[in-house]
């Protein structure tokens, strides 16, 4: 039994380090500016009590190089300073427009529909949605551009830099280029249109306004609370290719501030993403199997005096999972903390996930920003 287990633990902990390996030579920044393409562009910011945050991401917009630029802000019902800021800015900047959303209609998340109206509200053919908390570099919207048509994408997806501040994101938030390079094979999804291999992240999205507008748009997918996921979904559903890009030196991102604030945000989505009641079980095994498991059964080897060969293995085992993680630190900035504690991480991450489905099977609604989301309007 004990051999079988080690088998298995180094076989699942050498699945994600490969390919990881081969990932990231296909993950690379975009490419840098050229001075003779001048696109024009939509920044739109769906944005509900983020005085805070507001005025960091239009400003940082508003220096956007090699590119014309319109900035809207869309002010959906915050009970905070969020107009008052956007407004005084645009006082001062034409560029910068702040309108109201609508009411919130019946069947739609709160984001889905803010992004969705924005749309409409935008004048240009490339459209990139942020969150109030992402930080664009003065070169970031040109060379999202220039990229978009040199591949010729409906969609193009940015990870940006994970700032993170408490041990709790220090521990989650970094696995989430842990799972995007070591489970999505990249080359595989550039040369195929399989929803399945969609992927994003919220925070960054460029899209053309044709293929928005073929793939239904926002309108696609809003019950969605994860539409880093789901929207890349939607395009390639209607036969549009989609893409991701490392962002790392082109935007930041401050996405959760806390354990309670993280743990929400990332319960909000879960069940559309690994907290499946088939995809979950899966993910389980490949993620206890191989980053937890080596650091259980080596020290058992060890104590017990089983076979040298055995504890090689398990030792090969933790070898190929900090390999992995410090390689990803290094590329993506991460924390060194974060790093030296995955097997915590990836455990609080299971948790997480079983918790938001043993929540969600039991019809308790997801909520985020004060709106409640219940089982049966997601499946009307």
């Amino acid at each position: 039994m004990f051999t079988t287990l080690i088998i298995i633990s180094l076989t699942l902990a050498l699945l994600p380090a490969l390919i990881t390996v081969r990932n990231l030579r296909l993950y690379w920044p975009l490419p840098a500016l050229d001075p003779k393409f001048h696109p024009q562009m939509s920044l739109l910011i769906p944005a509900r009590d983020e005085e805070a945050q507001i005025s960091g991401a239009v400003e940082a917009a508003l220096k956007a190089q090699a590119v014309d630029i319109e900035v809207i802000v869309l002010n959906d019902y915050s009970s905070d300073g969020t107009a008052a800021i956007v407004q005084q800015i645009s006082k001062n900047d034409p560029r910068v427009r702040l309108e109201n959303a609508p009411a919130l209609p019946a069947g739609w998340c709160g984001t889905q529909y803010a992004c969705q109206v924005l749309s409409a509200f935008a004048r240009h053919s490339l459209l990139v949605f942020i969150d109030a908390d992402v930080r664009l570099a003065p070169d970031a919207l040109a060379r999202i551009a220039a990229y978009m048509r040199h591949h010729d994408l409906g969609l193009a997806s940015g990870f940006p830099l994970q700032q993170t501040g408490t041990i709790a994101e220090k521990l989650i938030i970094p696995l989430i280029h842990f799972l995007l390079l070591g489970f999505l094979p990249i080359w595989r999804m550039r040369r195929s249109l399989l929803p399945a291999l969609g992927a994003g992240c919220g925070q960054l999205i460029c899209v053309r306004r044709d293929a928005y507008q073929a793939a239904g748009g926002h309108a696609a997918i809003r019950m969605s609370l994860h539409d880093g996921v789901t929207l890349p979904r939607a395009f390639r559903s209607k036969g549009i290719m989609t893409d991701v890009f490392d962002a790392t030196s082109i935007a930041t991102c401050r996405m959760y501030r806390g354990a309670a604030v993280l743990w929400r945000g990332f319960s909000k989505n879960a069940t559309e993403g690994m907290a499946t009641p088939v995809g979950l079980p899966i993910w389980s095994v490949l993620l206890f199997g191989g980053q937890v498991m080596p650091f259980i059964l080596l020290p058992i080897g060890l104590l017990t005096a089983a076979p040298k060969g055995l504890i090689v293995c398990a030792a090969v085992a933790v070898g190929l999972v900090y390999a992995n993680r410090i390689a990803l630190k290094i590329r993506f900035r991460q924390s060194g903390l974060g790093a030296a504690l995955h097997p915590v991480g990836i455990v609080i991450l299971l948790v997480l996930q079983w918790t938001a489905l043993v929540n969600w099977s039991r019809g308790r609604p997801r909520v985020w920003r004060k709106r409640a989301y219940s089982r049966a309007s997601e499946t009307e």
